[in-house]
């Protein structure tokens, strides 16, 4: 490696961003790498969409609130930081599906929402008699004759019928996605199923068989789920991250406005504070919608950065306990065939019991999906309103909220649409070619959740350390 020390600017601190620095600092120590790295976000602080408050003994989480801990990479960075003691698993609980003005118990055995287990399946009143013959009917389909990517949509109604793709399937992924699964790319959303189906031909055999081979050896007790948290919340881990970022300059508040090459694979960051910044590398881990900006004249980044968005709002209440009687489980999630604003209810004092006080009760309900988001523009006053509404129809609730947090999250989920990954495998080719040096990275890319993004970006910051060697 030449030893004049080579600059690295990474753009984005939400948790992506700060992944990519955190490692890639740690490698710099480690190995005594000539780099010199900088860190810019936009906002007045780090973290993205991970956001806690703590308000009157509750932790409360406004962005995400936990991960999967079969994805590894999260619970490796918690332990890497040194939070591992504070790591916290959720109480496992039967889930509910909203459809019409009825609340079902999800199915024991349903692997977002496609049944591995007859015996509940046939006795839940989620599907009428037809629909689950229909279902059933998957034991005897042929396989997917479909070349290249198709709608998770298409795949499920084609697999087990309309009634278990908009009663089952579609609520528990527009919880994830939230999108449209009719518009959803199979491929980058659940490969498994379509690797489930063409191993297995039946798509319920293979996720059984899957779900089986990945329960070996998992010693969790019953009432155990399978997320994890932090004790205090997991801004905790975005501020444990910045405190060994010791090395790193870190620029708040301060937005890119363009990127250019300058010469060879040099580029120009030009600030809003009218400053510029030099670098041999650049990580971008951006909303996908800003990259427009800073590359306008790039025609290669148009079918990345024109990527549907959607946007959402989160709406914390806080209650007396003994004024919500609930049932048994965790939360419920709400069917397209059902006349209410929201879409999900978290219980949140039962799945994370250590983030709420003694005595009192904390939901954490979501409104707007695509299509629907105007609601997400109204006042919060009006929103609680509408909120408060639907779960006193659909839990009975009529006691007045302690308190009520609303967050907003505009544009906030980009849409994985069919041939999402071939667009961006398109637009990272075109990219290493043009300006070298040069990685986007982040949940516009290759996965929302948590753990996926970290992955992303330790991905990127093991490719920028290999750019250099």
């Amino acid at each position: 490696m030449n030893q004049r020390k080579k600059k690295v600017v990474i753009v984005g601190g939400g948790i992506t961003g700060l992944t990519s620095a955190f490692y890639l600092n740690r490698a710099i120590n480690q190995y005594q790498l000539p780099i010199e790295l900088t860190l810019i976000d936009a906002n007045h602080r780090l973290g993205g969409k991970i956001q806690t408050e703590y308000k009157d003994g509750f932790v409360i989480e406004k962005g995400p609130d936990s991960f999967l801990e079969r994805k590894p990479s999260a619970k490796q960075l918690v332990q890497d930081v040194g939070l591992g003691h504070d790591l916290v698993r959720n109480t496992a609980g039967k889930r509910h599906i909203v459809v019409k003005d009825q609340m079902y118990p999800m199915p024991d055995g349903a692997i977002i929402g496609i049944p591995t287990k007859f015996g509940p399946f046939l006795k839940t009143g989620l599907f009428s008699v037809q629909g689950k013959v229909r279902a059933a009917c998957d034991y005897v389909l042929p396989r997917s004759k479909v070349e290249g990517d198709q709608s998770i949509g298409s795949f499920i109604r084609r697999r087990l019928g309309d009634e278990v793709a908009e009663n089952l399937v579609e609520p528990l992924l527009s919880g994830i996605y939230i999108g449209d699964m009719d518009q959803l790319s199979l491929l980058s959303t659940f490969p498994q199923f379509y690797e489930a189906e063409q191993e297995h031909r039946s798509l319920i055999r293979g996720l059984k068989k899957m779900s089986q081979a990945a329960s070996e050896g998992t010693l969790t007790s019953k009432n155990q789920g399978v997320f994890l948290t932090l004790k205090n919340g997991l801004q905790s881990l975005v501020e444990a991250i910045e405190t060994q970022l010791m090395d790193v300059t870190i620029l708040k508040g301060v937005s890119v406005k363009e990127l250019n090459k300058v010469k060879n694979a040099h580029y120009e960051l030009s600030l809003n504070d009218d400053e510029s910044l030099q670098a041999d590398g650049v990580i971008l881990a951006l909303p996908h919608a800003m990259m427009a900006e800073l590359m306008p004249a790039k025609k290669y980044l148009r079918d990345y950065t024109d990527m549907p968005a959607t946007t959402v709002a989160t709406v914390v209440t806080a209650f007396k306990e003994d004024a919500v009687n609930l049932a048994d489980g965790v939360g419920f999630v709400v069917s397209r065939h059902s006349d209410y604003t929201i879409t999900a209810c978290t219980w949140t004092h039962k799945k994370w019991p250590h983030t709420t006080p003694k005595g009192m009760a904390l939901l954490r309900c979501y409104v707007g999906r695509i299509g629907e988001e105007t609601v997400v523009d109204l006042s919060d006053t009006e929103i609680e309103e509408i909120v408060l509404e639907d779960l006193k129809q659909t839990l009975n609730i009529t006691a007045k909220p302690e308190f009520s947090i609303v967050t907003r999250w505009m544009k906030a989920f980009p849409q994985y649409n069919v041939g999402h990954h071939r667009r961006m495998n398109e637009m990272h080719e075109s990219l290493s070619k043009d300006m070298p040096g040069v990685f986007v990275t982040g949940s516009s890319c290759d996965g929302l959740g948590l753990p996926d993004c970290i992955t992303q970006g330790k991905m990127a910051a093991e490719k920028m350390r290999a750019y250099f060697e």
